[in-house]
């Protein structure tokens, strides 16, 4: 048997500009961490030799890729040859809550298949042959700061160069300033679930037009100017910036806000978060805020009708949790 995992990912500024519609023009740049929030995959073989059987949601037994509804296992499954095994997945968290989950589904998946293949794979072939999965196999209209972040894990500076490569580069802080970043961030539940692709696709053609993509470069100058002030340990910086732009993203497409979001944001920065945003690519999940302590309680009294989740930011990236391969 073997388990890998990869976290999920919370991005705080810069998304849209991971897609390729805007990167290959400009490049861009998206700053975010991964928290300890896992998706977990399990293989082992199964005894029917020319049989697969997948669990997730659903359970599928098949014989023939072809027959997988389930595209990224098929996708997957089909490029690596592989037959004969039983394959779980398990999450933290729901899948279409705005924390990266195809993503970080595909990244542990090439992973647990690349060591039951028994090849090493590097974090960054794991985060390329994702995208490449998703975005030029599977045609999804998405970017690219998903899978770089299931697989790198940590919190991090990416920068998508027009060539396509990314540049992947931690962000160095005093430990007692990463602590107080960590505790300064909160994070509610909002209901429901959303499709990224929609938003995403209208997001992508929108960022075509000259308006748009001022709007994206404006972000992108955000991202950067973040990155500058947490490397000088300025961890406040981190509420007017998630605010500016979160005002900047909201304009980008239509399905990003909605009333609900507008109303929790207001009641969050009413209550003493300095800034705040909707995680993903937008209409549902989870709303990040950065709420000095002593404001804490105030935001949790104003947001008592929504879901509070806890969480601490993770390092590790895409792991192997455990193999009984030897040449592991």
């Amino acid at each position: 048997m073997i388990i890998t995992r990869a976290p999920f990912r919370v991005s705080f500024c810069g998304g849209g500009s991971d897609l390729p519609s805007f990167y290959e023009k400009y490049g861009g740049c998206v700053l975010s961490t991964t928290i300890r929030k896992y998706m977990y995959l399990t293989i082992h073989n199964y005894f029917e030799k020319n049989q697969i059987v997948l669990k997730y949601s659903k359970t599928e037994i098949v014989r023939d890729y072809d027959e997988i509804q389930h595209r990224i296992f098929k996708q997957c499954l089909q490029d690596f040859n592989v037959k004969g095994v039983e394959i779980s997945s398990s999450a933290d968290i729901p899948a279409g809550t705005g924390l990266g989950s195809s993503s970080t589904f595909t990244v542990a998946l090439l992973h647990l298949l690349h060591t039951y293949v028994g090849e090493y794979c590097s974090k960054y072939k794991l985060a390329k042959d994702a995208c490449a999965v998703e975005i030029e196999k599977l045609g999804e209209p998405i970017g690219k700061q998903d899978q770089f972040a299931a697989a790198f894990g940590g919190l991090k500076f990416y920068e998508f160069m027009p060539n396509g490569f990314v540049n992947v580069e931690p962000i160095i802080m005093h430990p007692e300033s990463y602590k107080k970043l960590e505790d300064n961030l909160m994070m509610f539940y909002i209901g429901g679930t959303h499709t990224a692709s929609a938003i995403l696709r209208e997001q992508s053609q929108n960022i075509k037009t000259v308006n748009k993509a001022a709007i994206q470069k404006k972000m992108c100058d955000i991202t950067r100017e973040l990155k500058d002030e947490l490397q000088k340990n300025n961890v406040d910086a981190m509420g007017h910036l998630l605010h500016e732009n979160w005002l900047l993203k909201k304009s980008l497409a239509s399905g990003i806000a909605n009333l609900q979001i507008d109303d929790v944001y207001d009641r969050a920065i009413n209550a003493g978060a300095t800034g705040g945003k909707l995680l993903g690519a937008g209409g549902a999940g989870f709303m990040l805020f950065y709420v000095p302590e002593d404001k804490q309680e105030s935001i949790r009294k104003a947001l008592d009708d929504l879901r509070e989740m806890e969480f601490e930011m993770d390092n590790s990236g895409a792991t192997i949790v455990m193999t009984d391969r030897d040449f592991i």
